[in-house]
Order: C-alpha cells, then sequence, then structure tokens
C-alpha cells in the first residue's frame, strides 16, 4: 500500500451546509479507495444546517466540536476551533487533512494543520475576488488557506490562473467543482419539492446569507423582491430564509404578508434541487447555486457586487445585479418577460464540471501520499469545453415550458 502496510488517514473537516454538500462526494469517493482509512470532523460551524446536511447524504461525523455558540464572533469561534483541532490532530495523527472552501472552519483547520506540520489539502482552491475584504471574511479565509495547503483543487482553469498569480504552481490540480458530483447524484434520485406551490405560477427562487448583505443590502435586496412580486401577478417567490438571526429579522420583517411570497426554513438538499429545477428564475448571493443553477437550465441572477466565479458570467448563463433594488427588478424582470434573453441565458452549460470531481481529488490525494500508481489510479485533470466536460440536468423543453412570457 505505497510502501506502508496501513491505510493512509485522512481526516475530512466540515462545518456549514454548503461544505457538507461539496464534501459530500468525496467521502464517497473516499470510502471506496482501499488505501484510505477517513474520519470526519464536524466543527459545527452551523449547527442545524450542518446536521441537516450530513444526515440527508447518510454521513456520521466521528469527532464532533459542536462549536456554534448564539451570537459568536468570528474571533471567539476561531479562539474555539483552533485549540479543539489540535487536539484532534494530536489524537487522529492524519497523514493528510481536507477542508473545502473559504468558511472560518476552513481557515481554522488550514492554520492547525500547518502547527502540527501536517500536509492540508484545500477543495475548491483558487476562487478569488481580488479584493480581500469581499466577500468578508470568506476572500482572507482562502487566500491564507491557500499560503498554507500543500495541495489546490482548483474547480477551474481560472482558478489555478489565480493561484498561478500568487506565485503558487506546485500541488495545484484543476478537478472541476464537487457541488456538480453532488447535484448529479441527487438529480438522479428525483427528490421531490416537500412545499405546496401553484402549478399555474412561475417561480422566483431567493437564496441570501452573506454578512455582505447584512444591513441595508439585505433589505434593498427585499424591496426588490417584493417589487417583482407585484409587478408579474404569474410568478410566485420562494425564499427558505437562512437562520442568522440579522438575514431572518430583516426578511420577516420587509417580506411578510407580501401577496405570493413564500418564505420558509431552509430546504434539506434534495428538496431545494427540486426548487431549482421547479423554478423559471433564481436570485442568490451563494456561490453554491450560481454553479448549480446553469446546469439545470436556469439563469442565475448574483445579489452582490464581484464574484469569484466568473466562469458562468462569462458564459452568459449568470449575471451580477448586486444588492441595488432596482437592478434586481430590472434584471429580474427582462427574464420574465423576453422571450429571448431568457433562452440565452438557460440554453447556456455549466462550466464547472463533469460529475468526477470528487475521483480527480482522491487520485491526486492518493499520489500525494505515495500510494502505488496502480492502486491509485489514473491521475487526469478537469478541462473545460472538453467532450461531457459540460453537464446539463434537465431536458430543454422543460426549461422552456416555464420561461419568459
Amino acid at each position: 500500500m505505497g510502501g506502508s502496510d496501513r491505510p493512509k488517514r485522512v481526516l475530512c473537516c466540515v462545518g456549514t451546509r454548503p461544505e457538507a454538500i461539496k464534501m459530500a462526494p468525496v467521502l464517497g469517493a473516499l470510502r471506496s479507495a482501499p488505501w484510505a482509512e477517513c474520519t470526519v470532523l464536524a466543527t459545527a460551524q452551523h449547527r442545524g444546517m450542518l446536521d441537516q446536511m450530513l444526515g440527508f447524504f447518510e454521513v456520521e461525523a466521528d469527532v464532533d466540536l459542536d462549536a456554534m455558540r448564539e451570537n459568536q464572533t468570528l474571533p471567539e469561534l476561531m479562539a474555539r476551533l483552533l485549540p479543539a483541532l489540535d487536539a484532534t490532530l494530536a489524537t487522529t495523527r492524519p497523514d493528510i487533512v481536507l477542508a473545502q472552501g473559504d468558511t472560518t472552519t476552513v481557515l481554522a483547520v488550514a492554520l492547525a494543520s500547518f502547527y502540527r506540520k501536517t500536509p492540508f489539502a484545500h477543495v475548491e482552491a483558487g476562487l478569488r475576488t481580488g479584493r480581500i475584504d469581499l466577500p468578508f471574511p470568506e476572500e482572507a479565509n482562502r487566500v491564507l488557506a491557500g499560503r498554507l495547503a500543500a495541495l489546490h483543487f482548483a474547480p477551474t482553469a481560472q482558478a489555478r490562473a489565480n493561484l498561478a498569480r500568487e506565485g503558487i504552481t506546485s500541488g495545484v490540480h484543476v478537478v472541476g467543482n464537487t457541488v456538480i458530483d453532488a447535484l448529479l447524484r441527487t438529480a438522479e434520485r428525483d427528490p421531490p419539492l416537500p412545499l405546496s406551490l401553484d402549478p399555474s405560477r412561475r417561480l422566483v427562487l431567493v437564496t441570501a446569507h452573506r454578512r455582505d448583505a447584512h444591513g441595508e443590502p439585505i433589505r434593498s435586496i427585499c424591496r426588490g423582491v417584493r417589487t417583482i412580486a407585484e409587478r408579474h401577478a404569474d410568478v410566485e417567490v420562494l425564499w427558505p430564509v437562512h437562520p442568522n438571526p440579522s438575514i431572518r429579522a430583516a426578511v420577516e420583517s420587509e417580506m411578510g404578508g407580501v401577496a405570493r411570497v413564500r418564505l420558509c426554513e431552509p430546504l434539506d438538499y434534495g428538496s431545494f434541487v427540486a426548487a431549482m429545477k421547479r423554478s423559471t428564475v433564481i436570485l442568490t448571493d451563494s456561490g453554491g447555486v450560481q454553479e448549480e443553477a446553469p446546469a439545470l437550465g436556469k439563469p442565475v441572477l448574483v445579489m452582490r457586487e464581484d464574484s469569484e466565479r466568473p466562469e458562468a458570467v462569462r458564459a452568459g448563463v449568470a449575471a451580477l445585479v448586486g444588492t441595488d433594488s432596482a437592478a434586481i427588478v430590472r434584471e429580474s424582470s427582462r427574464l420574465l418577460t423576453d422571450p429571448a434573453h431568457y433562452a440565452r441565458m438557460s440554453r447556456g452549460s455549466s462550466p464547472y464540471g463533469d460529475g468526477r470531481a470528487s475521483e480527480r481529488i482522491v487520485r491526486h490525494m492518493a499520489r500525494f501520499l505515495g500510494v502505488d500508481p496502480a492502486e491509485a489510479g489514473p491521475a487526469d485533470e478537469f478541462r473545460e469545453g472538453s467532450e461531457n466536460a459540460e453537464v446539463r440536468v434537465v431536458a430543454r423543453e422543460e426549461v422552456g415550458a416555464r420561461g419568459a412570457r
């Protein structure tokens, strides 16, 4: 087994809902690898939403740090995570540590691994806006994690180029985004949407959760969404509301009681995929939704000033609208009333993966850890635009059925 009789110990860390979604396919691939012994650590940075996603993907945490506290600050969270992670590394003694994304969990995992001189592998490496404070604190988290990582699993060629501009060229592999792996496997199950929606109305799906949106930005978003509902009588809005108190209070205050606006609790992943498939237009500030929506043939309007995922915008399947209510209304209304514009945005393809990112990650880790190449398997890379590289999960006729009118 690569010069060693024992399996290689891999510590996989998750703390939030998006991390659970994007790491679940990697965990599945690791558990199928004969060379790997996988331990799952949950920081529980987002307790309820993390547990919901782990349950959906049938993943059980071997170690639970239970770090979430009501109204804790980012420094308090980091101060709680680092000693607990260090103790876990001391007892589990992994050969490599794996984490995904750009949360405080990821930065803490990278730093704790560095202190223990244990290789850290970063999934979804190389995403950049170029502004250290936007999004906050995610841009700083991923830049710092990138400086500490031994392996960088970049989702796209653009992400690899971003790393190269920072002088990071060793250990970089373009693998695609694991969210496409999760999306494909979930869509195959054809999960139901456990909500009663009017089948005669077109659905506008909304999500918003980032710290950048706290305060006036989320209220501006709400005003825009409310105007969309008021102007388009054939539209129903579904908004799964994030539990963050700052977001929830603003949304419930601004949107409660608005006709044809349905506020609900966060959906499990299967239900959310069903909601995306049912939607006509998606408004979001979520990175994962920016990646998923194009694969489902859904135009996505990104309610942020900048995005570290420019590939979808370049492909014409996403557009940046920021948090200004007028821009949100203008671009949403254009999609709802201009069939040609809707067709252009809905008939592109996702540039983010082919459903094999997790396999590539596991193979590259195996080779890094010295596993025999015959056992590790081929270490290929994802190439945007190659055959089968751009995926779609939904038939064209289903896309067009609920488009612009």
